[in-house]
C-alpha cells in the first residue's frame, strides 16, 4: 500500500511518500501554502502521481496529548482534504517531529542549511513529513 505523508504548517506543507512493502518513508519536498483549494489540489495531484492509497497527516497534539488550537486547524484541513479525495486519511501524533527532523539534519552532512548554519525550514518540514509517515509505517 502506497502512502503520502503530510506535515501541515501555516507556511508550508512537508510531503513524504512510502509504502507498506518497503516500510521506508522518503521525502518528496514541500508545498508552499497559497490558498486552501490550491493546496488541496496539489496534494491530490501528488497522491495520484504516486498511486497513494492513503494520506497520513501529522496531528499536532499539545504536549499533554490534548487537541489544542493548532490541532483544530489541522482537523479542519483534514476535513477539507476528505472532501476532495476518496483516499483514506489517517493521522499520526506529530509531537516534536520538527525538533527531531532538525536534530537529524544537523547531525548529517546533508545540504539544506539556512542562515547561520541552521537547517532551512523547508528541509525541516520535509523531514518532519518523513518522520510522520515512518511512524505510520512502523505501526503497520
Amino acid at each position: 500500500m502506497r502512502a503520502l505523508g503530510l506535515d501541515v504548517g501555516e507556511v508550508r506543507i512537508g510531503v513524504s511518500t512510502g509504502d507498506t512493502e518497503s516500510h521506508i518513508a522518503v521525502t518528496v519536498g514541500t508545498i508552499d501554502r497559497t490558498e486552501l483549494e490550491a493546496d488541496l489540489t496539489r496534494i491530490a495531484g501528488l497522491a495520484a502521481e504516486r498511486d497513494a492509497e492513503v494520506i497520513v497527516v501529522g496531528m499536532p497534539l499539545s504536549m499533554n496529548g490534548r487537541v489544542g488550537p493548532q490541532a483544530e486547524v489541522t482537523l479542519a484541513f483534514i476535513e477539507a482534504l476528505a472532501g476532495r479525495t476518496q483516499l483514506t486519511i489517517d493521522t499520526v501524533d506529530e509531537r516534536l517531529t520538527s525538533v527531531e527532523a532538525e536534530r537529524r539534519i544537523r547531525q548529517s552532512a546533508a545540504p539544506g542549511r539556512g542562515k547561520r548554519g541552521r537547517p532551512a525550514k523547508r528541509s525541516i518540514d520535509a523531514g518532519a513529513a518523513v518522520l510522520i509517515l515512518q511512524a505510520w509505517l512502523d505501526r503497520r
